[in-house]
């Protein structure tokens, strides 16, 4: 681990490879698990706003789910999460014709619906961060569902942190990510 600004940063996310392979997982991220995708506080505002232009593109599943739900929730241990159905899919999951789990909030963006691309944590992974008072935890998730991409990583020689730049610019910004660069100039 090593210090950059407020953040303490994992090593792995400049050691590991990673590249999504859709078409080994199909999305399983977004389906698995126990927990909805995790929201920062100002995202619950855009989910509330942003729901009528995404609702289009949802499921009927989907759309029960919100309804009932919300457009997020609290979680039993207070953080701010997505919506499940049935305690599965995240409820934004909408599913293209090979079968592939894609988020309708990503797909309202790509089609200029909306001008919010995703929930930082989805755009991040498998980069998790976890805030605490001072410091920002930022870590490398690994998760057996993710193997094929780790494999597409090592064939394509992309380190994490240079698959996920964009969401990691997203978050941190461009001056925390040009310093990230340079550390990991001394790692690889």
């Amino acid at each position: 681990m090593f210090q950059l600004g407020k953040t303490i940063v994992s090593e792995d996310i400049i050691k590991k490879d990673f590249v999504c392979n859709l078409s080994a997982c199909k999305g399983a991220c977004c389906v698995d698990g126990d927990a909805g995708a995790p929201l920062e506080q100002e995202e619950t505002e855009i989910l509330k706003s942003i729901y009528p232009k995404v609702k289009p593109f949802l499921r009927p599943e989907s759309i029960e789910a919100i309804e009932a739900q919300g457009t997020y929730i609290t979680a039993e241990d207070g953080e701010l999460e997505t919506p499940l159905i049935n305690g599965a899919d995240c409820a934004y999951v909408i599913y293209n014709e090979d079968n592939i789990a894609l988020c309708a909030i990503e797909e309202a963006y790509n089609q200029g619906k909306i001008s919010w691309k995703k929930p930082v944590s989805c755009h991040l992974y498998p980069v998790r961060v976890k805030d605490y008072t001072e410091f920002s935890a930022v870590n490398y998730h690994k998760w057996q569902i993710c193997d094929d991409a780790c494999s597409l990583g090592k064939e394509l020689q992309v380190p994490v942190y240079k698959f996920v730049k964009e969401a990691l610019i997203r978050k941190f910004g461009e001056d925390w990510f040009a310093e990230l660069e340079k550390i990991a100039k001394t790692y690889r």
